[in-house]
């Protein structure tokens, strides 16, 4: 069964978003690196200062397997971008809740409304996973 970190929000598209006070950092959830399989590219379409909305794509992530778009969680302004994942996509694999981090966005308002907390995103994976 996939990793759910408590203290982290999530959404249906398996994405985290690690809220702390307006920035929230984003991610996918080990769930989705388990269906991606190994990640050979991570193209953030994004760049500081950017504005993203909830729900629309900011990037792709590539693997052996798929293709798959990367979603915002929230709406505001991206203030910072990782860089590191252009040379180093396994980072997604090997550490998706930690050094994978993909975008930190300013949120427009309180970020953590519509997203899953840990409990109700393990219960959506148990459908998902069917």
């Amino acid at each position: 069964m996939s990793d759910v970190p408590s203290g982290l929000k999530y959404t249906k598209n398996h994405e985290w978003a690690k809220v702390d006070g307006k920035d929230v950092a984003v991610g996918i959830t080990s769930f989705a690196v388990e269906q991606l399989g190994d990640i050979t590219l991570v193209n953030l379409d994004v760049k500081p200062g950017d504005a993203v909305v909830a729900g629309k794509a900011f990037g792709t992530i590539e693997s052996v397997k798929t293709l798959s778009d990367l979603y915002s969680p929230v709406s505001g302004k991206v203030v910072k971008v990782n860089q590191e994942l252009e040379t180093k996509p396994e980072l997604v694999n090997e550490d998706c809740y930690g050094k994978a981090w993909m975008v930190v966005i300013a949120a427009d308002s309180a970020a953590a409304g519509d997203l899953l907390d840990d409990k109700a995103y393990a219960e959506f994976l148990k459908t998902a996973a069917h």
